[in-house]
């Protein structure tokens, strides 16, 4: 199938407000690609595809889950997955075909993020944060820490997250706290880091080549 194909194929099931999300992702995904080294082909098909399954029914995205997931990842987490996340890439494995794995992976984990997330994973978890058609508080804070880094940006996003899931009285998913550690480890490295409580939730965050005394 081309990409053609498949925006085609993922337009007959969203509404037109997710299907523009999703342009916008795949748009924002290519960008990130470019920028930090990903295959931009790869990263703009998985922004298509990320949201395939948000808009139908939890009963038929846990039966396509069921149904295809023998490729899906383990999860050890106490926290309902995302299933539209799961039984998104499980759709794109068992009815559209499609089998890079790369791909399938990250749309599985786009929602909460994992440990050791590849280059494309990274890049479109950020993407589905500041694409163009996001307008939370605090989203130029987000555009301009991913036009520094993608570990930046993650740490933020991730931050933003815990922290507004956590004002709800919500579980935090542990694949979100082992994403926000392992993207901090990467910043981290070689470099001193400075928290100070910023706006809307999402830290600030000074960053001095060389490691902290």
């Amino acid at each position: 199938m081309t990409y053609e194909d498949y925006e085609r194929a993922v337009r007959s099931l969203l509404t037109e407000k997710r299907f523009y999300h999703s342009q916008c992702v795949a748009k924002t995904a290519e960008a990130l690609a470019r920028r930090y080294g990903a295959d931009p082909e790869k990263a703009r098909l998985a922004g298509i595809l990320h949201d395939v399954m948000k808009d139908t029914a939890p009963e038929e995205q846990l039966k396509i889950t069921e149904k295809f997931g023998i490729m899906l990842q383990k999860r050890e987490s106490p926290v309902p997955p995302p299933w539209h996340a799961a039984a998104g890439a499980a759709y794109l494995y068992g009815v559209l075909g499609v089998r890079d794995t790369e791909i399938l992976r990250a749309v599985e984990c786009h929602t909460w993020g994992k440990k050791d997330m590849t280059l494309l994973e990274q890049v479109l978890f950020v993407a589905d944060y500041i694409s163009d058609d996001r307008d939370y508080p605090g989203i130029e804070i987000m555009r301009e820490a991913a036009a520094r880094s993608l570990e930046e940006a993650i740490v933020k996003g991730v931050a933003w997250t815990l922290n507004d899931l956590a004002n709800q009285g919500k579980p935090i998913d542990p694949d979100s706290v082992l994403a926000y550690d392992d993207a901090l480890n990467r910043l981290r490295a070689g470099r001193k880091l400075t928290f100070r409580p910023g706006p809307y939730g999402i830290p600030a965050i000074e960053i001095e080549e060389g490691e902290a005394p």
